[in-house]
């Protein structure tokens, strides 16, 4: 049951907008940084490490203990010092907890999604995340893989759609990335809300310039 449950939030039919954000890639590339597609995959192996340091620990609070949603939350708020990527956040998050109450109707995400609506929480993903894979009794190590999963997933969707790799192109690099997402993955198990860090700064700040571009497919 679980394992169904596992492919079904990881498939790319379920609502949650990711596919209308590139995580700061559109902003980087228009901003000359990526030139190549081996400066594109760089950007995608960055993408996960920052994951793994600054989401993931997020995830696993909430999946640890879903009675601290809202004070995890109200950190990710804290964090998330960027309009571009705290809007991202809140509007992945906000439709993962509706889609989730919709399809699921479950008690608890029914209760999140309807606390989100009064304004009781911001709706960040990653803690939202961490809640949602509890409720439906995802273990702990799943939701951190599928997490990052995510992650380069839809960071690999924006590379195509902007043209940068080749799809068959994305799925080779995913290949080469799947050492760099298990020892991701692997480091997240142990990491706390104290080991929450930023290792990408220099794609946070081109990110922030998202609004400013000339031309813009995705919303971040």
């Amino acid at each position: 049951m679980t394992a169904w449950i596992v492919l079904q939030l990881a498939d790319s039919a379920f609502p949650t907008g990711g596919f209308a954000h590139s995580a700061g890639l559109e902003a980087m590339i228009q901003a000359g940084e990526l030139r190549s597609a081996a400066e594109v995959e760089a950007f995608v192996v960055d993408t996960v490490w920052q994951t793994a340091r600054g989401a993931l620990p997020l995830v696993s609070a909430t999946h640890d203990d879903p009675a601290r949603l809202e004070e995890v939350d109200r950190y990710a708020g804290v964090l998330t010092w960027s309009h571009i990527a705290a809007r991202a956040s809140k509007n992945q998050g906000r439709a993962l907890l509706d889609t989730a109450a919709r399809a699921f109707r479950h008690t608890l995400l029914v209760d999140a999604r309807d606390r989100v609506m009064r304004g009781e929480l911001l709706g960040h993903l990653a803690p939202a995340f961490g809640f949602v894979t509890r409720a439906l009794d995802v273990t702990r190590d799943d939701a951190l893989a599928t997490y990052l999963h995510l992650a380069a997933r839809g960071v690999l969707s924006s590379a195509i759609r902007l043209g940068v790799l080749g799809p068959t192109e994305a799925q080779a690099v995913h290949l080469r990335l799947h050492p760099t997402l298990e020892a991701a993955s692997v480091r997240a198990r142990t990491s706390t809300l104290d080991d929450v860090a930023q290792s990408a700064p220099i794609v946070e700040l081109v990110q922030a310039t998202h609004d400013r571009l000339y031309s813009r497919l995705f919303q971040s």
